[in-house]
């Protein structure tokens, strides 16, 4: 398999004001919040420095304007004013020449949270994935962000809800198919927040081949060399690697029982430490 040359961030997320139903008043819609600055600086700092063109892809998000113009505003106090908005909503804008141009020559895209969902089904199967997948296995200099529901979307395997059950039992997670830039983890967000370890246990019990990376809220993980997994931001990274189960009762259960899966392996990394894929090894 071509190892990727490009480069990944997927942040845990915090208030998510892009999510349904949108906030009626307007003092709520404006109130957008986004992952912690220092994560946006070692965006920045992970391309060219000054000049690098960002692109803000609002598709998850059923307030794209507001939420754009909150990233605009972040990357402004950084000092770097050179960022678009592609408020792709429809068919017919995932396939707009000018927005196909615009992703040819970004240097950085970032997909804003909201509905995961939203951006499958819009993003899956077109030119501007095709685009972003090639640009990622062979530019060095080329970055693709997604917070969270962004950050989900990216996977192959995505979450893309849950019954929100607090046991481990079968049945709680509901799955399918994500943009297909990650194939060998799925992710979960504001994961410590919203008490989502059970739906990423259960993911792993249902695909013991994938790493599950649980983010928590202003915290996010840079993947290099599309194996290297470092966390930024000012939380932590749950990392759950089932790829040793010796006992996996999943398969032979009803909905609502609880599953038994033995020797599942957790890491939890803070600021700076990062865990190898290949070799499961925390640096």
């Amino acid at each position: 398999m071509q190892t990727p040359k490009g480069k990944i961030v997927a942040v845990g997320g915090n208030e998510d004001k892009g999510s349904v139903p949108a906030p009626a008043e307007a003092h709520l819609r404006q109130n957008v919040r986004f992952f912690e600055h220092g994560i946006l600086k070692r965006i920045h700092d992970e391309l060219y420095g000054l000049g690098t063109r960002i692109e803000v892809i609002t598709t998850a998000s059923l307030i794209p304007e507001e939420m754009g113009q909150a990233y605009f505003d972040a990357f402004v106090l950084l000092g770097c004013d050179n960022v678009g908005m592609l408020h792709i909503q429809t068919e017919e804008d995932v396939n707009n020449p000018e927005y196909l141009e615009r992703l040819k020559k970004t240097n950085c895209v970032m997909f804003t949270g909201g509905n995961q969902n939203r951006i499958t089904e819009i993003f899956r199967n077109t030119q501007a994935l095709q685009i972003l997948k090639e640009r990622y296995y062979n530019e060095e200099k080329f970055l693709i962000s997604g917070t969270s529901a962004g950050a989900m979307a990216l996977t192959s395997v995505m979450i893309e809800g849950s019954q929100g059950i607090l046991h481990l039992v079968k049945g709680n997670v509901f799955l399918g198919n994500g943009l297909g830039l990650l194939n060998e983890i799925v992710i979960d967000t504001h994961f410590v927040n919203r008490r989502r370890f059970p739906r990423l246990i259960e993911t792993i019990a249902i695909n013991p081949s994938l790493i599950g990376i649980g983010l928590g809220e202003d915290t996010g993980i840079l993947i290099s060399r599309g194996e290297h997994i470092e966390t930024i931001g000012s939380g932590l990274v749950i990392v759950l690697d089932g790829r040793h189960l010796k006992e996996n009762n999943y398969k032979n259960l009803q909905a609502g029982e609880p599953f038994c899966l033995e020797n599942i392996v957790m890491h939890v990394l803070p600021h700076g430490r990062a865990f190898l894929m290949d070799s499961g090894k925390l640096l």
